[in-house]
Formats: structure tokens, C-alpha cells, sequence
């Protein structure tokens, strides 16, 4: 009886996920979402305000009207009409994000590393394509969907008054931490610098200058855990796939190139 129940309930789930596949935006990929966006969006402003809350913006006009001004560039060039905010958070963290609905933060201990307006494209194109794309409202779908499986490995094993019930779903968890959500986790950020690319070559900004952002991350963080152990991909790996890919978007950037992207900003006491 249980057997048909847990049966017809994995029969749900699929034909869930299989109803609630979308298109990503940029790629064609086909995607697990079944977050509204409404309701990513509320969550995405919602968190932006807290954080600005708790946190000081830059003081220095210079490179927040930069950070403004190449946020609208990349944001124009990735063609979706978000209520997109950009705004230079005073730290050191060497730090970016961008919340669901288009809100971005940079810190200002990441300018040191851009170098110029080319590096701080990158980085911004790469937090514009999390939110085209809608990878946190992914990510959530995925999450849930894993937990809903969990409980139901959970429930089976209980029925059956399994005794290794612990164990087994220990190794079930741990599982689909490594092979499921942390790979996924590292596909996004992949993604999102691809397309991070994409748009800032369209902007205007030299499409080499990402993977030299990425050398100098490398030379800055150091060795860190072992990729498959992340949810990033390792710096010299986004590094090599940027490279690769920069050339695909070169015309795209000499049609629009901004003459002063290589100009090494001039950072006041107040963004180093």
C-alpha cells in the first residue's frame, strides 16, 4: 500500500518538474522554476533593503556615478527591463551580488581587483546574468524539489522500520549536497559569467578583461577547497573558459567600445 502511495508520488513530482521547465533567458537552456518572479522579486527588494540598512554606502562620487553608469550599460545590453538599483557599498570585502528583480551591490574591496571600468564590467555582467536569468528562483525550485525527494526517501525508509534509516539518509544527503546542488550551483555561476560576457562586450567593454579579473582573483584568494566541494568553480577555471569564450564576443565590443575602459581607476581612501 505504502509502495503505491510513495510510487504515486514520485509519478507527482516529475510530472511537476517536467510542467515547470522554462527557457533561460540568454542560453536556451531548459530550466526547473516554478518561483513566480513576483514573488522573487519581493523577496530580492526586501532583502536589498535590509542590507542597505546594515551597511554604509561609499562616500566617493566618482566611482559610485562608475558603478551606476556601467551597471545601466551592462543592464541595457542584457535587454531585460528590471527595476535595476546599483549601488557601492563601503568594505573591504572583496564582494559583489545581485538580488532577484535586478538589485546589485558592489563593494568597494573588489575595485582594487577590477583594476578599471573593463574589470568592473565583468564583474557587473556576471551579476546582471544571475538575475536575467532567474538562477536564485531556480536554485529555490531545486532545493525544494530535493527536499521533497529527501522526505520521501525519509518516509519509506520509516515505513519499513529500516534500521540503517540514519545512515542511508545521511549518505542520501550528503549525496545530493555534492552531486546534485553543488553542481548546479557551479553550472550557474558558469553560466552567468558566459552571459556576463556577453553583455559586457555589448556594452562596450573588452570581453579579455574578465578572465585577467579572474587571474587577479586567483593571485588574491590563494588555494581554497577542492571544486567539487564548491559552489563556485575555481578561479583559474573561470578564468580558462572566459578566455576561450572572449573571442566569440570581440565584435560585439569593438562595434561599441568605450575608448576609457582600460583606465586604471584612481581609488580614494574610501574605496581601497
Amino acid at each position: 500500500m505504502f509502495n503505491r502511495i510513495a510510487s504515486s508520488i514520485l509519478i507527482l513530482l516529475f510530472s511537476f518538474s517536467v510542467q515547470h521547465c522554462v527557457t533561460v533567458e540568454g542560453t536556451g537552456r531548459q530550466a526547473l522554476n516554478f518561483v513566480p518572479d513576483s514573488t522573487m522579486n519581493r523577496l530580492g527588494l526586501q532583502a536589498f533593503e535590509q542590507i542597505l540598512e546594515n551597511e554604509k554606502l561609499s562616500t566617493d562620487k566618482v566611482m559610485t556615478a562608475e558603478v551606476k553608469e556601467i551597471g545601466k550599460r551592462i543592464a541595457k545590453a542584457s535587454g531585460v527591463n528590471f527595476d535595476w538599483e546599483f549601488r557601492l557599498i563601503e568594505s573591504d570585502q572583496v564582494n559583489a551580488f545581485c538580488l532577484p528583480g535586478g538589485k546589485v551591490a558592489i563593494y568597494t574591496g573588489i575595485l582594487k581587483v577590477a583594476k578599471n571600468r573593463a574589470g568592473l564590467a565583468a564583474i557587473m555582467g556576471h551579476e546582471v546574468a544571475h538575475a536575467v536569468a532567474r538562477l536564485g528562483a531556480e536554485r529555490m525550485s531545486q532545493g525544494l524539489l530535493t527536499q521533497a525527494g529527501l522526505t520521501l526517501a525519509d518516509l519509506t525508509l520509516s515505513a519499513g522500520d529500516n534500521p540503517h534509516r540514519n545512515n542511508i539518509m545521511a549518505a542520501l544527503g550528503l549525496g545530493a549536497q555534492v552531486g546534485v546542488m553543488l553542481p548546479f550551483s557551479r553550472k550557474h555561476e558558469t553560466e552567468a559569467d558566459v552571459l556576463g560576457l556577453r553583455y559586457m562586450a555589448q556594452a562596450g567593454y573588452d570581453p579579455s578583461e574578465a578572465a585577467l579579473f579572474w587571474q587577479r582573483m586567483k593571485a588574491l584568494s590563494g588555494g581554497g577547497p577542492p571544486e567539487f566541494l564548491s559552489t563556485h568553480p575555481s578561479a583559474s577555471t573561470r578564468s580558462e573558459t572566459l578566455s576561450s569564450r572572449a573571442q566569440d564576443y570581440k565584435v560585439r565590443y569593438f562595434e561599441k567600445s568605450d575608448k576609457q575602459e582600460n583606465k586604471v581607476f584612481n581609488l580614494n581612501k574610501s574605496s581601497r
